[in-house]
């Protein structure tokens, strides 16, 4: 089997290269008429920048997937502010799709948290679509939307999780439906338990995105060992190789937290447990020293009996 990994927007190895530099909505406010289209148009020619720049490095590195930052494009779902970044940006976005297209990379993206739908308020359910537009739009302008995913969580229980779960039912029909095509969901560390989001893709017919640190910390009764090949057969539906989140906790006291490295000892039972099942997964690395933590754990797996490193970001189990 292979596993294909990668990490978060920011490439740290790089200099100045934050691909997710911001406009506040105060700052825009108190700008000149003027003067609020070309500073937004200059964060984000930025932002656009650094994540070529990113990809680029990730070629280099041979890091074959790459989660891009949300916060590419300022502002761009809010109401008070009008930027027809989708036209502006044209150019650009169809330049680094064509070279994600060209070396074959993986790239998604992964709203924040208020970006759900198990809300009993109907703006909150509004801008969640609105968010998820929004960032189908920029995969659409690059001409890579049917092969990228957009990951969110199930959300809030708010006091009642089967109620809540039947508000997601019902609100998600108001996602368009090329734009669910390309959603997945990712089980949550104090919510929604792996075997609870699997459930509710299995319904929905969405794939599940296995976050192995928010399994542990948020488990369930139906060991790991059954749950792992339905999770993976969610995938089955679409063209893309079953993903895989992983971190490891900060501390005992802040379990929750993501640690600056992927520490091996915690990530092995699932490694092994992969291993047994032997189908290709790609994994997201979820670390604080992103790109720094992926290389680290390359030559961290590479010296483990069975794991082979064949190129820069790749293992051969």
């Amino acid at each position: 089997m292979k596993i294909r990994f990668g990490y978060v927007s920011h490439a740290l190895s790089l200099y100045n290269c934050s691909p997710a530099k911001t406009l506040t909505l105060t700052r825009y406010k108190a700008m000149e008429q003027n003067e609020r289209l070309d500073k937004l148009i200059d964060v984000t020619s930025q932002n656009i920048k650094n994540t070529f720049r990113a990809l680029h490095y990730n070629v280099s590195q041979q890091i074959p997937l790459y989660r891009m930052s949300s916060s590419m494009v300022p502002l761009a779902t809010h109401p008070e502010v009008e930027f027809d970044y989708i036209n502006i940006f044209q150019d650009q976005f169809k330049e680094i799709g064509e070279f994600i297209k060209k070396h074959q990379l993986r790239v998604s993206f992964h709203p924040n948290q208020f970006t759900l739908f198990t809300s009993d308020k109907q703006h909150i359910t509004d801008n969640a679509v609105i968010d998820m537009e929004y960032h189908y739009n920029v995969l659409e302008a690059m001409g890579v939307a049917n092969q990228s995913v957009i990951n969110i969580h199930v959300g809030g229980a708010y006091g009642n999780k089967e109620l809540a779960v039947n508000r997601f039912f019902e609100n998600i029909k108001k996602l368009p439906v090329h734009i669910k095509k390309q959603m997945t969901l990712e089980n949550d560390d104090k919510t929604y338990t792996t075997a609870e989001t699997l459930e509710i893709c299995v319904k929905e017919k969405i794939p599940l995105v296995f976050d192995y640190h928010h399994h542990i910390a948020n488990n369930c009764d139906e060991p790991l060992e059954s749950l792992l090949p339905k999770i993976y057969q969610t995938w089955e539906s679409t063209s893309l190789t079953p993903k895989i989140h992983i971190s490891s906790p900060k501390s005992d006291k802040e379990f929750r937290a993501h640690s600056d490295l992927i520490n091996i000892d915690f990530i092995k039972p699932f490694f092994d447990l992969a291993k047994a099942i032997g189908e290709d997964i790609d994994i997201m690395i979820e670390a604080k020293k992103k790109d720094i933590a992926l290389l680290q754990l390359m030559d961290d797996l590479s010296k483990i009996r069975g794991y082979k490193r064949i190129d820069g970001g790749t293992i051969e189990v």
